[in-house]
């Protein structure tokens, strides 16, 4: 009896084993394929495979900027939910019959010299060197995504090109798309970054070229219909108005032009990157304050810019 206990504890541990690192295999394969198509580095926080149920889930997938650039995250995903068919995949093939996504954030950033990183992406480097030697395309490995559910957070956007201190602006967009017949990795990828870039009225980035190339066939908008109308962001700090105060000054100064400031009645008026920025603070506990930052430029609401300052004083207070 006691050598059958032991038999059956060997192999319930063995199970366990196998089933850890199988995880944590497939975790390597997806962190490769990705830094294969993206060219940079990528960091996934957990991961779960599910053999019976055909599906697959991964937090906190996170691809940073490319060489070049700073060291921060450029794609932040939050949730991926993956149902996917084995039989496809035996035969290899990556089929997918759903894939959810949360993009909780794209990052981007213009150097000094004005180039933008997600035009710096591997994806974009050969699909200008197919153009200029009119070689054919890297093959790709088969993939089939049937159903695509994109849901999209927010864009933060930082110029270094302008001066020593970078232009900041935060397109809030959190709205939901889905697409069907997604048939390689270069068009996801094209997908996840050029449609929020597309909501946010963003122009001008190669990577719309390549989600032509790649058959998503989206073209950018002058202006996003999310922001029309609204020229204020708003946000609750676990701080006292006097010191958030302070420290929404100190930004103001170190970013443009403060041209009112009122202690009291906790208002500053300045100017930063030829926008009127307006921010009210108003206390609602003993150490909670609501910020109200507004923005305008040429007389037109400019959400984007509001919420680039209140992204920049919630960073000086990390």
């Amino acid at each position: 009896m006691k050598k059958i206990l032991k038999i059956i504890f060997v192999v319930i541990l063995c199970l366990f084993i196998l089933s850890l690192l199988k995880d944590q295999v497939i975790k390597y394969v997806v962190s490769a394929v990705t830094t294969g198509v993206t060219g940079t580095k990528t960091q996934i926080g957990s991961f779960s495979f599910g053999i019976l149920r055909h599906s697959v889930r991964i937090r906190d997938f996170k691809i940073h900027n490319p060489k070049g650039f700073s060291n921060a995250v450029l794609i932040d995903l939050g949730i991926i939910n993956v149902d996917y068919d084995l039989s496809s995949i035996i035969k290899g093939k990556l089929h997918l019959r759903r894939l959810d996504i949360d993009l909780k954030e794209l990052c981007l950033e213009k150097d000094k010299e004005g180039k933008l990183n997600v035009d710096s992406l591997k994806i974009i480097e050969q699909q200008k060197e197919t153009q200029d030697k009119k070689s054919k395309p890297v093959k790709q490995v088969p993939m089939q995504i049937d159903l695509l559910n994109l849901q999209l957070g927010r864009i933060i956007s930082k110029d270094y090109s302008i001066g020593k201190e970078p232009s900041v602006k935060v397109y809030d967009i959190y709205t939901s798309k889905s697409y069907k017949n997604i048939t390689s990795a270069n068009q996801l990828a094209a997908l996840i970054i050029s449609e929020p870039m597309r909501q946010a009225g963003i122009k001008g980035a190669k990577i719309y070229g390549i989600s032509t190339l790649a058959g998503v066939g989206m073209l950018p908008i002058t202006i996003a219909a999310t922001f029309a109308g609204k020229d204020s962001a708003q946000r609750d700090f676990n701080l006292s108005v006097a010191n958030l105060y302070e420290v929404s000054l100190a930004v103001l100064k170190r970013t443009g032009k403060v041209n009112k400031e009122n202690k009291a009645t906790g208002v500053i008026e300045a100017n930063v990157n030829g926008a009127s920025i307006t921010v009210k603070l108003k206390e609602k506990t003993a150490n909670v304050t609501q910020a109200t930052v507004s923005a305008r430029k040429l007389m037109l609401p400019k959400p984007e810019i509001a919420s680039g300052i209140l992204y920049r004083i919630s960073e000086e207070l990390k």
